[in-house]
């Protein structure tokens, strides 16, 4: 039968376990999920912020989980456990746009997730291919609207596909200023915007950091922004909502956006810990100057501005998705 010392030991030696257990778990490596491929503006932005949390939050890895229009990677954090160990970067597709795009979503986008803070948002651009806005004498915003109202059906547009960003800010364009023009859709942006450059199509909604070096080289002619404020990176193109005020398009506000979520139930504590930290470095002059690069606005925000900004987006989206009549499925 062991002795007092002898189990002191024991008990000992099991609490020293525990404890080298416990630590070893709180100092595991977060896992950021990017439910796109490596590569593009939302990839970047989850690296560059990772790096710069590592003094905050320990190791951060990123792990791209591409599939089913992004849903996949978002499911996978919805269903992973709230202990801050697993965080995923979603957006406006993920979370507004796939929810009416797709008749069966694997997760919720309000209850099965704890939002942590927006990242950022990318102006879409309204652009036109130069050559045909000088043959049919489209100088503004207002000059395609009139066109377009005198020739309905005669204009078309051109995107990355149904339910894609560019389809939607069209959908939207069309249907506040009260246009007839014909959606063509491509498979994926980079064709769209080779069939604008090569007279395909007359003009698309497209992402501001892939047209602006054929706005910059003339090759396009960018007529507004449809953010509510004007890009920082063009701020001599108006928005889509200032230039159409007296069109009906005062309420125009589309953006590409991004930002952190855990999975629903996270404490508390935890969700401040992670906002104080990802608030931070999105204050800092090596984010925002990366960010820039990208044409990306930093947009931090508390996790409560972030939730009501998220239910917000969702709804909008509904009403352009189901009056598009795209689905994914």
């Amino acid at each position: 039968m062991p002795n007092r010392r002898h189990t002191l030991i024991v008990a000992s030696a099991a609490l020293a376990l525990f404890a080298a257990s416990s630590a070893q778990a709180q100092g595991k490596p977060v896992r950021l999920i990017v439910p796109y491929p490596p590569g593009g503006p939302l990839d970047i932005s989850a690296r560059v912020l990772a790096e710069r949390v590592k003094d905050s939050l320990g190791s951060v890895v990123v792990e791209n989980r591409p599939g089913a229009g992004g849903n996949l990677g978002a499911d996978l954090a919805a269903k992973a456990a709230p202990d801050g160990s697993t965080l995923v970067m979603g957006a406006v597709a993920t979370h507004a746009i796939n929810p009416w795009l797709y008749s069966k979503l694997p997760y919720d986008p309000i209850r099965d997730f704890t939002p942590i803070t927006l990242v950022a948002q990318v102006p879409n651009v309204l652009v036109m291919n130069a050559e045909a806005a000088a043959r049919l004498s489209i100088h503004s915003l207002a000059d395609l609207v009139a066109y377009a109202r005198k020739h309905p059906g005669r204009l078309n547009y051109g995107s990355g596909g149904n339910g894609s960003a560019g389809h939607l800010a069209g959908e939207m364009f069309k249907s506040q200023a009260g246009l007839f023009v014909v959606h063509i859709p491509y498979a994926g942006a980079a064709p769209a915007q080779l069939a604008l450059l090569g007279g395909q199509v007359d003009f698309n909604f497209d992402n501001l950091a892939a047209a602006s070096a054929n706005i910059r080289s003339g090759k396009l002619k960018a007529l507004a922004v449809t953010t509510r404020r004007r890009a920082s990176a063009m701020p001599e193109v108006p928005t889509v909502a200032e230039a159409g005020a007296a069109l009906g398009l005062s309420g125009f506000d589309i953006s590409t956006w991004f930002g952190i979520f855990a999975p629903a139930g996270l404490p508390a504590d935890t969700t401040a810990r992670l906002n104080k930290a990802f608030v931070e470095a999105l204050g800092s002059p090596e984010v925002k100057s990366r960010l820039a690069l990208l044409m990306a606005e930093p947009s931090p925000t508390s996790p409560e501005q972030f939730s009501t900004f998220v239910r917000s987006e969702l709804q909008k989206y509904r009403a352009v998705v189901t009056a598009s009549g795209a689905k994914a499925d």
